[in-house]
């Protein structure tokens, strides 16, 4: 009887252990924020679309499955967005003022408290030493997933893309991770990407808006054309559909304009294009970054522009908006 006893109370606390390590949890704090929401969504397709996570006397709690370490991001009410990276079993907690946001602790795994010691070492410091941090974080730190996230942010999803930075930094994470295969995803994604270098043609693309339409290259020859990827829950990318309105008023049908749209439910894309009274095409399919036509650009951020000219070969890949109003200038006599 003894040994049947010791025999289901291990199995409880085995199953109990079980469901424990497939839970992620996240535990915050906010000083100046009563009550409010984020948003967090996940670079790796860990959350299908969007999760909203309710603060409620300055706290708040977010709890998900999580079989496999994955990024996460947290979009505050500022738009400023923090990654947090979780793993199974693990728990962290989340410190900070919210009128001081920068100076956010994250404590509880190695992972996100390496991504605390890099926030702390980079402010203060100018864009350039950032850059210049990041990359020596990468080298020192090379099998985290921070360095991967530090690889994205600063050397690829930025209005000056640094290919070649990228590649030798993705192989110097490939000498020591583990998780290859996620590497080599990110190598194969740089390549595409470096298939936008300025001077070349657009890749070929074809895909359907929200109103049934066929879009494809053949939209891009003729006369100039901006690209862009926005998504509804994103501050800067509404803000640059608000000043691609501005350009259709501008230059008419002298420039061409086409907007993808991540949101993961079609339906919040078709509201903001018709409460917009935005004219030009919008393609949004609900599968956010895994859009068939991004997977192929090697997009994986917003807002992303590219501009290309008359004769469908690219001009700017991801300006910022003073480039893109100097480049139409000259492309639009």
């Amino acid at each position: 009887m003894k040994r049947l006893n010791y025999i289901i109370l291990l199995t409880l606390i085995l199953v109990s252990c079980g469901t424990k390590s497939n839970r992620f949890k996240i535990d915050g704090k906010f000083l100046n924020l009563n009550q409010g929401e984020f948003y967090v969504y996940s670079m790796d397709g860990s959350i299908n679309g969007l999760d909203t996570i309710k603060v409620e006397g300055g706290r708040f709690r977010y709890d998900i499955d999580c079989s496999s370490p994955s990024t996460l991001v947290i979009v505050f009410p500022n738009y400023s967005e923090q990654p947090v990276f979780a793993e199974p079993g693990g728990k962290v907690t989340i410190k900070a003022d919210a009128s001081h946001l920068k100076k956010m602790e994250i404590k509880g795994t190695d992972e996100n408290e390496l991504m605390t010691k890099f926030r702390k070492m980079i402010d203060g410091v100018s864009p350039p030493d950032e850059c210049l941090h990041a990359e020596t974080f990468i080298k020192d730190h090379s099998d985290s997933k921070v360095s991967l996230y530090l690889l994205q942010k600063y050397f690829l999803n930025t209005h000056k893309p640094d290919y070649n930075k990228a590649l030798e930094l993705s192989n110097v994470i490939l000498s020591e991770t583990q998780d290859s295969l996620v590497v080599m995803t990110l190598k194969e994604r740089i390549q595409v990407l470096s298939n936008l270098s300025v001077g070349k043609p657009l890749p070929k693309f074809s895909a359907k808006d929200i109103n049934g339409k066929v879009v494809n290259n053949s939209l891009l020859k003729g006369k100039p054309c901006l690209l862009s990827v926005w998504g509804t829950w994103n501050y800067d990318s509404e803000n640059n559909q608000s000043r691609m309105i501005d350009y259709k008023r501008m230059y008419g049908d002298k420039l061409t304009l086409l907007s993808f749209c991540v949101d993961a439910d079609v339906n919040n894309c078709k509201r903001r294009v018709k409460v917009n009274s935005i004219s030009w095409p919008n393609v949004c399919d609900g599968k956010l970054f895994e859009s068939p036509v991004l997977r192929s650009l090697g997009i994986t951020d917003v807002p992303y522009n590219i501009l290309v000219d008359k004769n469908g070969k690219v001009v700017a890949v991801n300006p910022d908006i003073k480039i893109i109003e100097e480049e139409l200038k000259k492309l639009i006599k």
